[in-house]
């Protein structure tokens, strides 16, 4: 507390020169009567109180909430006694592993800012400073075109480079003086590589010394005492002499502090350190009394008369101008180079772990100076949009985005994607395979570099034109990000980075995941955690992005990387199977993404439910803003795959799509996302709208039908039932047919099915239909944000008939789910008495329906009938395999 004290008030009075004198701070003491002198002094340090004089226990802010490692249990009747514990243990450890993080950064914001000193970065002293963090490492250099890839040259000289006691190297690399010019006198001479002002250059330094003097600020020069009573000794023996009184006799008695202070003053010359501020300290003795300050008047104009510090620090600058005239760049923007280590198992070379632009491509694999010219920089138009209640987030991947068999960029993504998603009614979108990999057979998973983008889409600038872009559609941007692994690739990669096997992974076994040939982060380290951190508010806060997608989460909760059995009982959320390092690395995460951009989304993507996702930390939860309920796609699929449709059970739809143990208002919800249709998959439109044969008979076009129907009743009750957020994967909002199959030796590198038939969903024919249909549903969350106001009463479900019924905000949905029957006069319940209009059917020609409800059918007046717990009744006709969403247009009161 004594150092943020200072640092707080050292703004506002300077430290005192040496020539120390009682004008500036007068400390005098006043003897109470009953005591002797050095017992009030051992008395005024004592810290104690009496009953009444106790201060009230500090109030408790309205935004920090009570902290309850367990308080979400009761709102979801969790009462199981060993994982109450676990909560309680694992808070604990939370509270340690912030003090970790915290004794070495200050706080948590600067443990996720490494990405300002770590990497490669340009110093406003002409020169570029690299950083890395390389314990197992006895010696670093960087290597690269600038040097002719010499680990000995420019970068490694005496002087150059050094680490300290966490391993953290520190590289210099000096831009080199033009022929003829000479180095600058004065060291702060500075020049500022990304500016155009040169005031600098026509500025005689002599003559800005003593402005500096004039019109900046006091030039006070800083005492460092050895000991905090050397201020009170000398002022002792300047009040009383160098033969001053020794004990309470000697000094007799003494008159109060103010009159003593005042006798002094008057003896003192008034031109005695004319340019030094004058400063009271007068104590008046009380016990808990606040030393009052005087500000000698003349001294408080004059102090309020300077100019801050900034105008001098710019003035002295010189700008780019005059640095490309003297100096040329050490390392240029665009060139090739990596890190060489020289490590107890011999010399290696590493692709940066900070490198923010890399290309791939094994053993010619290197990081690129990423520096253009301030008139390059993309400039940002767009603010950020407003986070919706409700997302309808559009999933994609630039590389498989274009139409052609090749790996589409962030330009062409930009013109042709990000409009069509707009057109679709789509207010996000989440981009897969974002981050710099190696294998692009892997879609994006294997990540090797955590801070680039990937080098095949494009530039970091490109890709900053799309989010911009994005933005200005109104569309958020999220990134699908991957903590939960990292590949194993060596020279590209994080694996074995300094030669050792423990530096950012777990050694053994436990450092590698058991099916995917990847490595596991070591998530209770501080270093590895500030690398964690660091990464996630680096593409917040340099490209805008909006919200991230933590993939695979079970991958890093459970040492068995979550491919074990799950019994259904809590114990399989607290053994000794689950990793409680990682689970606090996700609760800082939240915490400090959450701090840095307060409207910024975070998506759990947890297959295993695990309890309180999105509950706040401070109730024992993990932070985020909504969970991905996986187990809705895996139902669809196993429906069609292996259920005949007149055995599908309605109470188990119900029961998947609608989770007791999690916060329903806080699910995404997607019928397919990149899974079905991603390395050998097949989407579900491939499945349900595939053409038996190439001349259409009756019984193909039945099953066409069937299966278009099948398909939008399984979106709209999807979209509709619960949660506020809802995820589709790029092209199956037209029913795209195709599998996607990104290149790899088994296809021989073929980029024919990487790609999306875009044609389709303008061509007039079942696609066409699909994607009409699709924006149609996107439209009864977008008017109004009818979906995101309440929760969905689900009051009617018939096992035998297949009809599910719901209720949610204005609207009532209506199921049918029966293959084959259609029913005439179906009876549902509502609370309202009064006419229902149609909103929507997917019986609709336009859609790809037959059509079988009638123009008088679109209107349906209630029936003062009690049904389902409600008052009125609505006798409704209900093809087959058909939705219906009806509005309440007239209240009727009886």
């Amino acid at each position: 507390m004594a150092f943020s004290s200072n640092l707080a008030f050292s703004h506002l009075f300077p430290a005192p020169s040496k020539s120390f004198s009682p004008s500036h701070f007068i400390l005098a003491t006043e003897p109470r009567a009953d005591v002797g002198a050095a017992s009030a002094r051992r008395r005024s340090w004592k810290c104690s109180f009496s009953a009444h004089e106790r201060p009230a226990k500090p109030e408790r802010r309205k935004s920090e909430p009570a902290v309850d490692p367990v308080g979400f249990l009761s709102d979801f009747g969790i009462s199981d006694r060993a994982f109450s514990l676990f909560l309680r243990e694992r808070h604990k450890a939370l509270k340690d592993r912030r003090f970790d993080l915290c004794s070495r950064f200050i706080d948590i914001k600067e443990a996720s800012s490494g990405f300002e000193l770590l990497g490669m970065h340009r110093h406003r002293c002409h020169r570029v400073d690299f950083m890395d963090w390389a314990p197992g490492s006895r010696y670093c250099s960087v290597v690269g075109d600038f040097n002719d890839w010499s680990p000995a040259e420019n970068s490694a000289r005496e002087g150059h480079f050094g680490h300290d006691d966490f391993g953290y190297w520190f590289v210099i690399l000096e831009d080199r003086l033009r022929d003829g010019e000479e180095p600058d006198e004065y060291f702060f001479q500075e020049y500022n590589y990304t500016e155009d002002y040169d005031t600098g250059d026509s500025l005689n330094v002599e003559e800005l010394l003593q402005k500096i003097d004039d019109e900046y600020w006091e030039p006070e020069e800083k005492v460092y005492r050895n000991t905090r009573l050397e201020s009170a000794a000398k002022l002792f023996e300047e009040m009383f002499g160098p033969n001053g009184p020794q004990t309470d006799e000697e000094l007799g008695e003494l008159e109060d502090a103010e009159t003593r202070y005042r006798r002094w003053k008057q003896s003192q010359s008034s031109e005695s350190n004319p340019g030094s501020p004058c400063y009271d300290v007068i104590d008046h003795g009380k016990t808990y009394d606040v030393e009052r300050v005087i500000l000698d008047p003349v001294s408080k104009a004059k102090f309020r008369s300077k100019k801050p510090p900034t105008a001098y620090w710019i003035e002295m600058r010189k700008g780019r101008k005059a640095w490309v005239k003297k100096y040329v760049p050490t390392i240029s923007h665009g060139s090739r180079y990596r890190v060489y280590f020289n490590t107890p198992n011999g010399p290696l070379e590493r692709v940066p772990a900070w490198a923010t632009y890399v290309l791939p491509g094994g053993e010619k694999s290197c990081a690129v100076h990423w520096e253009p010219p301030p008139e390059a920089v993309h400039k940002w138009r767009n603010p950020r949009p407003e986070v919706p209640k409700s997302l309808r987030i559009y999933e994609c991947h630039v590389g498989i985005s274009g139409s052609e068999p090749k790996i589409s960029s962030f330009e062409e993504f930009s013109f042709k994607v990000l409009p069509h998603v707009k057109e679709a009614g789509y207010n996000a979108i989440q981009i897969m395979g974002l981050v710099e990999h190696e294998d692009y057979s892997s879609a994006g998973y294997k990540v090797t570099n955590l801070f680039a983008v990937s080098s095949r889409f494009g530039t970091p600038d490109d890709f900053k034109r799309l989010v911009d872009e994005a933005h200005g559609l109104g569309l958020l941007v999220f990134v699908d990000i991957v903590h939960s692994y990292s590949a194993a690739d060596e020279l590209v990669g994080l694996s074995l980075y300094d030669g050792s096997n423990d530096c950012y992974f777990h050694s053994g076994k436990r450092g590698h995941h058991k099916h995917w040939g990847t490595r596991m982060f070591k998530y209770g380290d501080v270093d590895v955690l500030h690398f964690l951190l660091s990464n996630l508010r680096w593409w917040v806060v340099e490209y805008l992005v909006d919200g991230f997608n933590f993939h695979s989460l079970p991958s890093m909760m459970y040492t068995h990387n979550g491919f074990a059995a799950f019994s259904g009982e809590m114990e399989d959320y607290c053994n000794q199977y689950v990793d409680r390092d990682a689970l606090i690395y996700l609760m800082l995460a939240n915490e400090m993404l959450h701090d840095v951009h307060p409207s910024i989304v975070t998506i759990a993507e947890d297959s295993t439910l695990y309890p309180g996702l999105c509950e706040p930390i401070s109730r024992g939860g993990l932070g985020f803003d909504y969970w991905a309920n996986a187990s809705v796609s895996e139902m669809w699929s196993w429906l069609l795959h292996d259920v005949p449709q007149h055995q599908w059970s309605m109470n188990k739809i119900v029961e998947v799509l609608v989770r007791n143990n999690q916060r329903n208002d806080r699910m995404l919800l997607y019928v397919e996302n990149h899974s079905q249709s991603v390395s050998g998959g097949h989407s579900f439109a491939e499945i349900l709208l595939r053409k038996p044969s190439e001349k259409l008979e009756e019984e193909d076009e039945a099953l066409i039908l069937r299966g278009s129907s099948l398909l939008q009743m399984m979106k709209l009750i999807t979209l509709t039932i619960t949660g506020s957020a809802y995820l589709n994967f790029m092209g199956n909002e037209f029913g795209h047919p195709g599998r996607v199959e990104f290149p790899s030796p088994a296809n021989e590198n073929s980029l024919v099915l990487a790609t999306r038939r875009w044609d389709l969903a303008t061509d007039g024919g079942l696609h066409c239909e699909q994607f009409d249909f699709d924006k149609r549903i996107m439209m009864l969350d977008g008017d109004g944000l009818r979906l995101s106001k309440s929760l969905p009463n689900i009051h009617h479900v018939d096992e035998s008939k297949k009809v599910v019924s719901y209720i949610r905000g204005p609207l009532l949905f209506v199921f049918n789910f029966h293959p084959e029957k259609s029913y005439e006069l179906y009876n549902i319940g509502v609370e309202e008495g009064g006419e229902y209009q149609i909103e929507l059917t997917t019986d609709e020609v336009r859609y790809g329906g037959l059509g079988e409800l009638g123009e008088d059918e679109y209107q349906v007046r209630t029936v003062s009938r009690r049904n389902d717990g409600y008052r009125y009744t609505l006798e409704l006709t209900l093809p087959r395999r058909s939705a219906q969403v009806f509005k309440l247009t007239r209240i009727l009161r009886v």
